[in-house]
């Protein structure tokens, strides 16, 4: 038994079971694979993977074990290391970040810009994609944070903490109905049609729930990933709006007008998840700390004691989280 047939079988799991997408992930060959897959099997004296009767790959109950105890060794191989280079260079490394759109453009350039400034030898990387890609890319060790407001809690392998509650805003065009009145209410914004985020991203769960709350059906014409994409359709005069207030800029944005949506929709929480296993390295509690204050070294240790997040909701009950 190696590493190499361990980071195999667990890589296979990444790849959902195939031998090829493996192989091109590892940079390897197929039959390499294949070949070190058996030679595990053969020495363990049971098949990890097995094909059933319609020729599908799966992972048998034994498989399963041994592919958790060693994605397990993995990351302690890897956070021995990360030891090593803290030790060694302190302030110098990787920093991969998993986020959203709306969290990358609106959220977190000015920490970045910071972080940067401070570390200039940390090499960072950000992937952009949906919630649960974002979570999917931490758990498999892809990714080191993962910044979100959907999907996150989903994933029983990532500890989460809260960073900040956002509000959603309605954007309009100058001489819409709705700037006629004194205040909105979702009564009055399910008379029009609405452009807003594709489901899973962005928090639009609890703009479901608002309408379902109202007995309301919201009349979506188009949905979009990207706050400046649903602003620009709205422009165009296709619908209202409903985006994270955070992403409306008041210079780039005059042509539209905002109307205040607090008591229509509750906030949402945007929550930085990583795995349970991880070594922290000291550039990295001072990314967490810069995006979120609340978050500082000793809380996030604590967390780290804690791995359950329901413990974690407690420790962070009575802290008042950051608007935007």
């Amino acid at each position: 038994m190696n590493i190499q047939q361990l980071r195999y079988i667990v890589e296979m799991v990444n790849n959902n079971l195939s031998v090829t997408s493996t192989a091109e992930t590892l940079f390897t060959s197929q039959p390499g694979v294949s070949k070190q897959i058996k030679l595990l099997e053969e020495e363990l004296g049971f098949a990890i993977f097995e094909r059933t009767f319609k020729n599908k790959t799966e992972i048998t109950q034994e498989g399963k074990l041994v592919i958790k105890h060693a994605a397990e060794a993995l990351s302690a191989i890897e956070a021995i290391k990360n030891i090593s280079r803290e030790v060694k260079s302190p302030d110098k490394g990787d920093l991969r970040i998993a986020t959203t759109q709306t969290q990358a453009r609106y959220a977190l350039p000015n920490v970045i810009q910071s972080f940067v400034k401070k570390y200039p030898d940390v090499s960072l990387h950000m992937h952009q994609g949906a919630p649960n890609q974002i979570a999917e890319a931490v758990v498999k060790g892809h990714a080191d944070f993962a910044i979100a407001t959907e999907a996150l809690h989903h994933y029983e392998d990532l500890i989460m903490l809260p960073c900040y509650l956002w509000y959603r805003g309605v954007v309009v065009t100058e001489g819409h109905p709705l700037t006629k009145l004194d205040k909105v209410t979702i009564h009055d914004l399910a008379q029009y049609p609405i452009i807003t985020y594709t489901f899973g991203f962005t928090g639009r769960s609890e703009l479901d729930m608002a309408f379902e709350r109202a007995g309301k059906v919201p009349n979506i014409v188009l949905t979009a990933t990207d706050a400046d994409v649903i602003k620009t359709y709205v422009e165009l005069g296709l619908g209202v709006g409903v985006i994270a207030s955070m992403s409306l800029d008041p210079q780039k944005d005059k042509h539209l007008i905002a109307l205040d949506a607090k008591e229509i929709f509750k906030p949402s929480m945007t929550k930085i998840g990583f795995r349970k296993n991880i070594h922290m390295r000291g550039y990295m509690y001072d990314f967490i700390e810069r995006f979120s204050p609340h978050l500082t070294k000793q809380k996030v240790e604590e967390a780290l004691i804690l791995k359950d997040n329901d413990k974690i909701d407690k420790l962070f009950r009575d802290i008042s989280l950051p608007e935007r």
